[in-house]
């Protein structure tokens, strides 16, 4: 197998949850512009076809977007019907969808707590399960299946903010993938998780020269992460590739949790 084989996408189907900024927008971006055919799915109809437009454009690949709400089991059932009813196979998962909030020990929102756990938690579980029968039959010994979850360096190293449901979400996540992992493996379904440190966003907006200089002087390799980044983990563990790697959390972060 020559080497552009070996990281390809190409024709697979996939699916990344809240793409239309921050990580999933540049995973969505990086699947696209490497042939694949991505769904893309949010909340807000007007800015997800945006998005949609703006990345086929970009790469000029297929994106589609499908508006969807995942935080209830009705709309993590319906766009898996959505799905099945356009396509035979989904290859590749990417549950992004997420939320936090910042909130001070003492007065944190037994709401906000509840908000975060079911968004960053509950939602990616059970999107995987809706989405079982299409990831089996994409599924092959040689092409596996891949189902990537977002967790966080924020699980790997505690920072300053006090985004307590947060943290112990994207730290589940990071132990979800190893159970699932142990489970799916025989069906050719590989599950692992991406933990992308400082990446600018509408979660991690830097405000300020000074608290730019204050990020990268954090991070060992000395910048934010950048699109490509997180787009090339993605690529590599739903290409053949990564068919042998399962279970395992991928840091990209630049260095910041040592």
């Amino acid at each position: 197998m020559n080497v552009a084989e070996l990281f390809s996408v190409r024709d697979r189907v996939a699916l990344v949850t809240g793409a239309t900024s921050g990580i999933g927008r540049h995973i969505a971006t990086g699947l696209a512009a490497a042939g694949a055919k991505v769904y893309i799915c949010a909340r807000t109809e007007a800015k997800l076809l945006k998005a949609a437009e703006e990345i086929a454009a970009e790469t000029g690949g297929t994106v589609v977007g499908l508006v969807a709400d995942l935080s209830t089991m009705d709309g993590i059932k319906a766009i898996a019907a959505e799905i099945t009813s356009r396509e035979r196979a989904l290859h590749i998962l990417v549950n992004n969808a997420g939320t936090l909030v910042d909130a001070p020990l003492d007065d944190y929102p037994e709401e906000g707590w509840d908000q975060v756990i079911d968004l960053n938690l509950k939602t990616p579980f059970f999107a995987m399960q809706k989405f079982l029968p299409l990831l089996r039959a994409g599924a092959t010994p040689e092409r596996p299946a891949s189902v990537i979850n977002i967790g966080s360096v924020g699980a790997l190293k505690i920072g300053p903010r006090e985004v307590y449901a947060y943290q112990a979400s994207k730290g589940a996540i990071h132990w979800m993938v190893k159970s699932l992992a142990k489970k799916l493996g025989p069906d050719n379904i590989t599950v692992n998780a991406i933990a992308p440190g400082f990446f600018e966003s509408e979660m991690t907006v830097i405000h300020s020269e000074e608290m730019r200089q204050m990020v990268v002087s954090m991070v060992p390799r000395r910048r934010v992460g950048a699109p490509e980044d997180v787009a090339a983990a993605a690529i590599y563990l739903a290409s053949p590739a990564g068919a042998y790697v399962t279970g395992s959390v991928l840091p990209v972060e630049g260095g910041l949790a040592i």
